[in-house]
């Protein structure tokens, strides 16, 4: 985008400069020995304008102070570059700036052009042809129309934006009591009725099925990531994970091996195996890599019907890579029906910017591979 600006402006300015360069030539005036400094005069002042958006008031001055110039050693050109700079100075903003510097130029330039002609009469014409009250007054109208309708736009942008950040911190909330309501009395006479059952167990001295401990560990820790999801859509502060005091951490790959006993508990032999040098990832990788094997390790408990599985997360310099496999019924052959488990996975991967594989196994079974690139110069905060 900068490139095309400087390019539009390089465009105006040759433009300009040909103009004048073609009235300084064809103006009938008789020669001097300052001719070339005329011409360079006219030169300068067409190709300030490349300028003139970043430095407008320079500009405004070096076009006046060439103008004056070329109209002192006789050449009657019309203060083109000038006009350019005023639409520009007024257009930045710098209106005060733009009206006092045209009131001087107005003065000095029948000075200016006394100078080679010598007739006071002659010098205020010819002043007055070089530039017109009519056109200042047009260039310096037109910068203000242009700026006032960027400055109309800029506010409409802004408007747009607090509708819409607005509109999202509304649905948040919206969401956030949807889930309260449809979600924590469930969640919540689960893991009270597992914690009952549980403890008449060890009232009675009878021995607690492990199968209703995983249920009360689930009920435990689907309460915590319901409670820690409502505090972040409701935009919660005890949800920054640098809080020391916060009671609901975001889960990450610290909470993976938590994850694999959990699946143990309900049955499934499940290894974890941890290959590179572990390092720190950002918070969204971390996040995403702890999703993936807990999706991944749900779907291998409820749908593969399998008795082993293996996580395997790898530390590469440039990428985390998880990978979960199986040795559940699925087969080569059969096409994996895509959940909603699966394209959330895919959703959070692609998000990052990485890559994610979920097929069956040549061999038999499932298998998930993921890969997280990580950049090590990332805010570790996202």
């Amino acid at each position: 985008m900068r490139a095309r600006i400087a390019v539009i402006d390089w465009a105006i300015a040759a433009g300009v400069t040909a103009t004048l360069l073609v009235a300084g030539l064809s103006e009938q005036h008789s020669a001097t020995s300052l001719d070339p400094l005329g011409y360079a005069l006219l030169l300068a002042g067409g190709l300030a304008l490349a300028a003139r958006r970043w430095a407008p008031v320079i500009v405004l001055a070096a076009t006046g102070l060439c103008a004056l110039g070329y109209q002192a050693v006789g050449f009657d050109v019309p203060a083109v570059a000038y006009l350019f700079a005023v639409y520009a100075t007024v257009r930045a903003g710098y209106r005060i700036v733009a009206v006092v510097g045209s009131v001087i130029m107005l003065a000095a330039l029948p000075l200016a052009t006394l100078v080679s002609l010598h007739d006071a009469g002659e010098a205020f014409t010819q002043a007055r042809g070089a530039l017109e009250i009519a056109w200042l007054i047009a260039a310096g109208a037109a910068g203000e129309a242009l700026r006032q309708a960027e400055r109309r736009a800029d506010e409409a942008e802004r408007t747009r934006e607090e509708t819409a950040r607005r509109s999202a911190n509304e649905q948040r909330l919206h969401i956030a009591r949807e889930l309260h309501d449809s979600l924590t009395h469930q969640i919540s006479v689960i893991k009270v009725q597992a914690e009952v059952a549980v403890h008449l167990a060890h009232r009675r001295g009878e021995q607690v099925p492990d199968a209703l401990l995983a249920i009360r560990e689930a009920g435990r820790e689907a309460a915590r990531e319901l409670r820690a999801t409502l505090e972040a859509l409701r935009g919660d502060d005890k949800t920054d994970d640098k809080n020391p005091d916060n009671k609901n951490p975001p889960h990450g790959l610290h909470h993976v091996p938590d994850l694999v006993q959990r699946a143990r508990t309900s049955g499934l032999d499940t290894k974890l195996s941890i290959e590179g040098h572990p390092h720190d990832v950002p918070d969204a990788v971390d996040r995403t890599a702890y999703r993936i094997v807990q999706e991944s390790l749900t779907n291998v408990t409820r749908h593969a019907a399998a008795a082993t599985a293996a996580v395997r997360i790898d530390y590469r310099p440039d990428a985390l890579v998880i990978r979960v496999d199986d040795d559940g019924k699925a087969t080569p052959d059969t096409a994996p029906v895509p959940g909603v488990g699966l394209l959330g996975m895919r959703e959070r991967v692609t998000a990052l910017g990485g890559q994610l594989r979920a097929a069956p196994r040549s061999e038999g079974g499932f298998t998930v591979h993921a890969e997280l690139p990580v950049d090590h110069t990332s805010d570790h905060t996202s």
